[in-house]
């Protein structure tokens, strides 16, 4: 069996914000702190309100809002903690999870992405599958598979954050040669 990829958080994410920022602006997240430090500003609308008018939008706004006023804890946990938490009251479904990385891992270059509710798995151009533990019994497995309608083991996916179908997994033996398949075609579609 293929081993998992190792799993990303929120880091990369916040490194390209900063860069963002300095590529955008031509002053660095240090400078920006002392920039808004100075303004004494104390209300959140007020600060993206002024950053909007030096020009400042989009992730650099917002990760300096976030620096100014804090951090959601799930943007400051690592990919372990966040996965962690995932299944902390269920477990028996992390072997689920575990199963459909390794699986991942031998369809091409995937990346994965630990968020608070679930994990991204992205290929080199945007996201194509996500893991979701749904219930305490089921682990659900969007994919962003176009055109395909749910059918046979493909299933609506109109609560998840990412896919158009998904499969319920109960068990690692599910994440079978059909899955595989299945992870297989949304990384094309989406490579």
């Amino acid at each position: 069996m293929t081993a998992r990829p190792k799993a990303r958080d929120w880091g990369p994410m916040l490194e390209q914000s900063a860069r963002l920022l300095e590529d955008r602006t031509g002053a660095d997240l240090d400078e920006w702190n002392r920039r808004v430090r100075d303004t004494g500003i104390t209300d959140e609308q007020a600060l993206r309100s002024w950053l909007e008018g030096q020009g400042v939008t989009g992730y650099p706004q917002m990760m300096l809002v976030m620096e100014r006023f804090g951090y959601p804890d799930f943007l400051l946990a690592s990919a372990d903690e966040l996965i962690d938490g995932q299944y902390r009251d269920r477990e028996h479904l992390r072997p689920i999870l575990n199963a459909v990385l390794a699986a991942a891992a031998g369809v091409g270059d995937v990346t994965v992405q630990a968020r608070k509710g679930y994990v991204s798995l992205v290929a080199p151009k945007r996201t194509f599958a996500m893991v979701q533990p749904t219930t305490k019994d089921r682990v659900d497995l969007g994919l962003k598979l176009p055109g395909a309608r749910p059918g046979g083991r493909l299933l609506a996916a109109k609560s998840l954050p990412h896919g158009n179908v998904r499969v319920a997994l109960t068990d690692p033996s599910d994440v079978d040669g059909e899955v595989v398949h299945l992870l297989e075609r949304a990384y094309d579609a989406n490579s």
